[in-house]
């Protein structure tokens, strides 16, 4: 098979209607725009604006559900749960850079959230964004140690997947 004999599937390419050609064609006389009428001058094609007394689509847009006001500067924290930090031996510290190269978290740079879901049965230091209540108790009550991390996003950029 050569470059030159390369042919589209059987049925993928279709003439395009070509109206108001004269009868012979199948579109002439009035071009499938019907007889008399708005639609059937030309520029007929309307207006985004016009509803015909329903509210316009743009002046919906704000009421619309969920589809309201989405901060781009919004924080988005990588959750670790206390019953994931329980894998971790007794007196170790426990940072991004550690939980990153676990695979508790995509990347370092993300800022981490510490949550109280289960158990921690030693003491550990943990070094975090942020932590939950209950996660810091529980942390403290086992004998270890919390510590916030400062987290300067970089303005108009998500951290959300980088």
């Amino acid at each position: 098979m050569k470059l030159h004999e390369l042919l589209p599937a059987e049925g993928s390419k279709k003439n395009r209607k070509r109206v108001g050609r004269g009868n012979a064609s199948g579109q002439g006389t009035y071009a499938g725009r019907g007889r008399k009428g708005q639609h059937a001058r030309a520029g007929s094609g309307g207006h985004i604006y016009r509803e015909g007394g329903n509210l316009p689509f743009v002046r919906k847009l704000p009421f619309v559900r969920g589809v309201g006001f989405v901060s781009i500067f919004k924080t988005h924290y990588t959750p670790v749960n206390l019953d994931q930090l329980a894998a971790f031996k007794a007196g170790s510290e426990v940072t991004p850079d550690v939980l990153a190269e676990v695979g508790f978290v995509k990347s370092a740079k993300l800022p981490v959230a510490v949550l109280g879901r289960g158990e921690l049965p030693h003491a550990l230091t943990v070094k975090a964004h942020r932590f939950s209540k209950s996660a810091q108790q529980k942390i403290e009550a086992a004998g270890g140690t919390v510590e916030v991390l400062p987290f300067e996003k970089k303005r108009g950029h998500s951290a959300k997947g980088r």
